[in-house]
């Protein structure tokens, strides 16, 4: 590795989105400094915490079209049947729901567990409960976006959680959406939940960290081949 890929790794991009928060904060930290310098420390530490949280590092998708890779960077919460929200109209049956769960800390940068065209892109409003219960799914404020993809639908929800209270999606209706590609982000604290045919085998367990754009979560078809991978 030459040392301008080391000096460009060791700085992780920052999402846009992050900017007005940042400078916010900020902000805000001089201002408290000009009164404590304990209050200035404290602003300090927070404005770091803020710099990371937007956070946008780069990440190695593989592209197989057998595969989901994780939406989001967390913990699997839940692995099992499921029936998708209404407003997705993807009917009433149960369908393979896998819950990825964000705190604090975890990159909220969301991706495209499929490569293929975008159907529907519906928002809800709704309540803003811990994420991590199972109700959340139905009564929390969310984003679902629908891809008609090469292995049948499949649904990438953003949810709103205890302390998130807003949800980005710059993903568009009708256009093509690659696997692992970046289609939106949910601040402060969130989950996404992946809603599959049955057909999908999981590869995943409850209480397993996933990585955005590279953990796959779940396979179409038995066994894969060594997948390509594009890095974004």
């Amino acid at each position: 590795m030459s040392l301008v890929d080391t000096i460009k790794n060791a700085f992780v991009p920052i999402h846009r989105e992050g900017y007005p928060f940042i400078a916010a904060f900020g902000a805000g930290t001089l201002f408290l400094g000009y009164f404590s310098s304990i209050l200035f420390w404290i602003g300090l530490i927070l404005t770091a915490w803020c710099v990371y949280f937007f956070r946008d590092p780069e990440r190695v998708t593989p592209v197989d079209d057998r595969l989901v890779v994780s939406p989001a960077d967390g913990i699997i919460s839940a692995v099992g049947p499921a029936v998708p929200p209404r407003e997705l109209g993807l009917g009433s049956g149960e369908m393979t729901r896998i819950s990825v769960f964000m705190n604090v800390f975890s990159c909220h940068v969301n991706r495209a567990p499929v490569r293929g065209r975008i159907t529907k892109i519906e928002h809800r409003p709704g309540k803003f409960l811990n994420a991590e219960l199972d109700k959340a799914s139905t009564e929390n404020e969310r984003n679902g976006v629908v891809i008609d993809s090469p292995n049948g639908t499949v649904a990438a929800v953003q949810i709103a959680g205890l302390v998130a209270r807003r949800i980005v999606c710059w993903a568009e209706t009708g256009g093509s959406i690659a696997i692992g590609e970046r289609f939106g982000l949910i601040r402060f604290g969130s989950r996404v939940d992946v809603f599959l045919p049955v057909a999908a085998t999981p590869r995943v367990a409850v209480g397993q960290t996933a990585v955005g754009g590279e953990t796959v979560l779940a396979e179409f078809g038995g066994a894969a081949a060594t997948p390509l991978v594009r890095i974004s």
